[in-house]
């Protein structure tokens, strides 16, 4: 760990516990900051304030009491999910404090440098990937950020020799000063969280953050094929490594004769590489390029690339009942990525869909709708997707009260061949905290039927 004074004698106010407050406050009272953290829920039913109490940390529970600000505080560390709308970040934001997640401590604090992934959709896989490919390399890879082990933590006991590689968030990037990887990864760009960001090009900002402190000697791997993105990174200073799944390009990774190259070295033939699905050939030629920067070995690259079969949650095989095979996509949170999942069967497929209405409708989704089967649809945006389906043509069209019931009623309707795929196009908090708790109702709805 470097820049362990950087904190020391400072009060910092953490606002929002969840993983990311509990990390953070932990670690700044260790780094000799004079912490408050301020939590909605009841100190009596928030056994994370209670553990950082327990350390001597000031705790304020209950509700986010504008009072709070009538401290003086040289940093505020805030939940992502935490909108700058609260009244207790406004009110920080006019006092001149800087606002920050906890990505900018792990920047500070860490000794590895940092590989940071971003995009709408494939940051998980990508992640992963890279992770995988990079585990023959000089350096010993750690997992990190968005996608479950939160970064500060892991920074904490990083050392020279580890590198990071790190799923970032739009809601992560835009509470950052300092961040600085040494590779940046800028996957792809679709309506998303627009109802944290307001506008598109709001939301494209936040994420271009992730190049904003890159130098000369850094990287960033870009995708030639988004022309949105190819302009976010116009400004990035680091060098500009490319991938493209429909042309060659010369400094970065493409695909030709039906092979995967990597700055003209040949890497694999399309036929080995076992991922499912024509949209994560954009997720393998980025997690290429950065793994090959950070050193990794061809021959780890094959080997990943030969076995690794996907990420949980992310179109995942859960298991095959009566010649019906189940799949989990709970992570797919917006239409572009229940697009890309129902692209990715041949077979006929029933999709379980719905989730938080944030106010949109799905008549971007009738094309794809028109391909399935049937659909069973939940969650607060089901009367949404069935005017949808109904547009589509769908004539199984069911609505239940949640995953579990969905999951029965699909194999009712189901046939020999058929998929069952949850990808529900809409975030999950309607009715699960997160969608790794709907992923898991789900698999546990569909082994309590193969029972």
């Amino acid at each position: 760990m470097k820049n362990t004074t950087y904190f020391n004698g400072k009060v910092i106010l953490v606002v929002g516990l969840a993983k990311s407050g509990l990390a953070a406050g932990k670690l700044l009272h260790k780094l000799g900051a004079e912490v408050i953290v301020n939590d909605y829920k009841p100190l009596a039913e928030n056994p994370q304030a209670l553990e950082l109490q327990e350390l001597g940390i000031e705790v304020i529970c209950g509700g986010h009491p504008l009072e709070i600000m009538d401290r003086k505080f040289d940093l505020v560390v805030k939940n992502p999910g935490i909108p700058y709308s609260n009244p207790l970040i406004q009110k920080a934001l006019e006092k001149g404090i800087s606002v920050v997640t906890e990505i900018e401590i792990a920047s500070i604090i860490s000794e590895a440098e940092m590989i940071a992934i971003t995009g709408s959709n494939g940051k998980t896989t990508t992640t992963t990937l890279i992770y995988e490919m990079l585990k023959e390399s000089k350096r010993v890879p750690l997992l990190a950020g968005n996608i479950g082990t939160v970064s500060c933590e892991v920074a904490e006991n990083a050392t020279a020799e580890n590198i990071l590689v790190t799923e970032v968030s739009s809601f992560q990037l835009m509470g950052t000063r300092e961040f600085h990887p040494k590779i940046a990864v800028f996957l792809n760009l679709f309506d998303a969280h627009l109802d944290y960001h307001g506008t598109r090009n709001d939301y494209g900002l936040a994420k271009a953050k992730i190049f904003e402190n890159l130098t000369s000697v850094d990287f960033c791997v870009v995708n030639e094929d988004d022309l949105e993105v190819m302009m976010l990174s116009e400004k990035a200073l680091g060098t500009k490594v490319l991938f493209s799944v429909k042309k060659k390009v010369e400094n970065g990774a493409y695909i030709e004769n039906n092979c995967i190259y990597f700055q003209n070295e040949e890497i694999i033939s399309l036929e080995k590489v076992v991922l499912p699905g024509a949209h994560n050939l954009e997720n393998i030629l980025a997690a290429i390029c950065a793994a090959k920067l950070a050193g990794a070995t061809t021959s780890q690259i094959v080997e990943v690339l030969s076995t690794f079969a996907g990420v949980k949650h992310r179109t995942q095989f859960v298991t095959e009942i009566n010649d019906r095979k189940f799949y989990n996509d709970s992570k797919a949170t917006n239409m572009l990525a229940t697009k890309v999942a129902i692209t990715a069967f041949t077979q006929p497929v029933i999709l379980l869909a719905g989730g938080l209405d944030r106010g949109n409708e799905f008549d971007e989704l009738i094309p794809d709708l028109k391909k399935l089967k049937g659909i069973v649809l939940y969650g607060e945006t089901a009367p949404k997707l069935e005017r949808a389906a109904v547009k589509a043509g769908l004539t199984f069209i069911k609505i239940v009260n949640n995953v579990t019931e969905a999951v029965n009623l699909a194999y009712q309707y189901s046939e020999s061949g058929d998929v069952i795929l949850l990808s529900p196009a809409c975030a999950s908090w309607d009715q699960f905290k997160t969608f790794e708790e709907r992923g898991e109702t789900f698999i546990e709805a569909v082994y309590k039927l193969a029972k």
